[in-house]
């Protein structure tokens, strides 16, 4: 046991059950206005023509920016640990994952 006083910038974070096993998802949609940033996660699933979103944050651009520069530093962490990991834009998988073609 410490006896060190409590830092007073010290945040106690909590996560219930249900929360730490998180969502899966393999699609964000991000939109924004002058005010927030609003990103959907969303799992599409292969022969599944209709996917809901799964979780929805909205950010404030200043978060907004700082959460893209720790994904970006967060990115490096994990390339420079495991090796490069392989843009979308090089690996040509059909939209649809082999389900029927999506009509709008």
């Amino acid at each position: 046991m410490s006896n060190l006083p409590e830092q007073p910038n010290q945040i106690n974070i909590e996560i219930s059950e249900e929360v730490s096993e998180g969502a899966y998802a393999n699609l964000a949609i991000i939109t924004h206005s002058h005010a927030e940033f609003v990103i959907d996660f969303v799992n599409v699933m292969p022969g599944t023509p209709k996917s809901k979103v799964k979780s929805r944050i909205i950010l404030t651009p200043f978060h907004a920016k700082r959460f893209m520069k720790a994904m970006v530093d967060n990115v490096k962490k994990f390339e420079t640990a495991n090796g490069t990991i392989q843009d979308m834009e090089a690996v040509e998988i059909p939209f649809n994952f082999g389900g029927p073609t999506a009509q709008a």
